[in-house]
């Protein structure tokens, strides 16, 4: 048992004989519980033709089960109130749900359900093909995202982090249920299950009803995640209609659970995570060239990239780019100041506060922690950790992450003759 110190918490693990894990958090002040059904391989493991399909099982588990089809699943938990949700990213597959704690059981069992007995119809992968192109159509729309994905696409050139979650058109539309059944008796087996509840629960309860709902035996073995390296690849892609430029520009940082990272976190503030952060300040304060300027930390089991983006007019861009390597540089050369400092932790205390307020937030942190921590942080712990932070350790990060060979750059708009070189980038 981890108890926590700042509130009426107990954080509780157990594991069943046939490898699936369960992680609760008591918050008896509260009538709600959630809870998450964990699949501990993303879209990163997939390899050719497979890359889309975790995303697309996803989907297909809500197309019908052995025990109920698809109409019967949505209304399952709106019967109740509750709400029911799914989502893939690049190291995981979530599958949740939120309900009163006296339908506990029943969530449950339906989550249950999905993941244990699936159908995968020929059918239903037929229509829900369409509805995932869709999707893929949808995103190309959105400049941000297409530039978010061509950076990392060459950034992580050739590995299952560089690959679309959503995989392409091409792969989509050759899945089949042959496919899907092969992927996921590899990846749905027991040791790569993580089933985390918050709320107002007692643990012993939760454990005895996994053990009744989850009586499934071993099946394939998880696919193994390749260690990714990164790239600093200078791409620049024309779109005219486009009304913007828009900008990334990244470099490789720790991983999720790094001993560094709360350093991390400061830099990454001070640097563009917030209103008050030296890149909004800079770029669209004092020199009024962005609307969007920011900077954010894309973390793996393994890696992690600190991005920058903006989006400005095609006659400015070379300015912003100027403009963010010269905070690149000044985060090398000088200490950041005391009130930076002091501004950072308190943005990352409060972030982390707010962060944690609800049953899901806390169901959620609890299948993080497991999945990349070798043990549970109290919100004491994650404050003290904030608080040790010194600026020298941020500026040594800083030199540390920004040098110019690491520094990789993306671009997509009216480029028209924009030319970027290493030497724009000298760190």
């Amino acid at each position: 048992m981890v108890s926590a110190s700042s509130s009426v918490r107990e954080i509780e693990r157990a594991a069943l004989p046939n490898g699936i894990r369960i992680v609760t958090e008591a918050m008896p002040y509260v009538r709600s519980v959630s809870l998450g059904v964990w699949i501990g391989s993303g879209s990163r493991v997939e390899h050719g033709p497979e890359n889309g399909i975790s995303h697309f099982l996803e989907h297909m588990v809500f197309k019908g089960t052995k025990n109920r089809s698809a109409e019967e699943i949505a209304r399952s938990v709106d019967s109740v109130g509750g709400g029911l949700d799914a989502f893939t990213s690049k190291e995981l597959v979530s599958f949740n749900t939120k309900v009163l704690d006296e339908h506990l059981p029943f969530a449950l069992d339906v989550l249950a359900d999905l993941v244990l007995n699936p159908l995968f119809r020929e059918q239903d992968i037929e229509k829900e093909k369409g509805v995932i192109l869709e999707e893929i159509k949808m995103e190309a729309d959105q400049p941000e995202f297409v530039l978010h994905e061509a950076f990392l696409s060459n950034f992580w050139k050739g590995h299952g982090l560089g690959k679309p979650i959503l995989g392409t058109r091409e792969t989509v539309k050759k899945f089949n249920s042959e496919a899907l059944h092969g992927y996921y008796e590899r990846v749905y087996t027991p040791k790569n299950i993580l089933v985390t509840a918050a709320g107002n629960l007692d643990h012993g309860r939760i454990v005895d009803l996994i053990r009744d709902k989850f009586h499934v035996g071993e099946r394939g073995t998880p696919p193994a995640a390749s260690v990714p390296k990164s790239h600093a690849p200078i791409v620049l892609k024309k779109k005219d209609s486009l009304e913007q430029v828009h900008i990334t520009l990244g470099v490789p940082a720790y991983p999720m659970a790094h001993e560094l990272r709360f350093p991390m976190y400061v830099l990454n503030t001070v640097l563009g995570g917030g209103m008050s952060s030296r890149l909004f300040q800079n770029i669209r304060e004092k020199q009024g060239l962005a609307y969007a300027v920011y900077s954010e930390l894309n973390l793996f089991s393994d890696t992690g990239c600190l991005l920058v983006y903006a989006g400005t007019a095609a006659e400015t861009a070379k300015q912003v780019v100027a403009s963010v390597m010269e905070e690149l540089r000044a985060l090398k050369r000088d200490l950041i100041t005391e009130e930076e400092l002091r501004r950072a932790k308190d943005h990352l205390k409060g972030s982390l506060m707010l962060s944690l307020e609800s049953t899901s937030s806390r169901m959620s942190n609890l299948a993080r922690q497991e999945m990349y921590f070798d043990r549970f942080l109290s919100f004491d712990d994650m404050l003290e950790m904030i608080e040790a932070v010194r600026r020298d350790e941020v500026q040594l990060m800083a030199q540390e992450f920004f040098r110019t060979e690491n520094i990789a750059l993306a671009m997509l708009g009216r480029l028209g003759g924009i030319e970027v070189g290493r030497e724009d980038l000298a760190c």
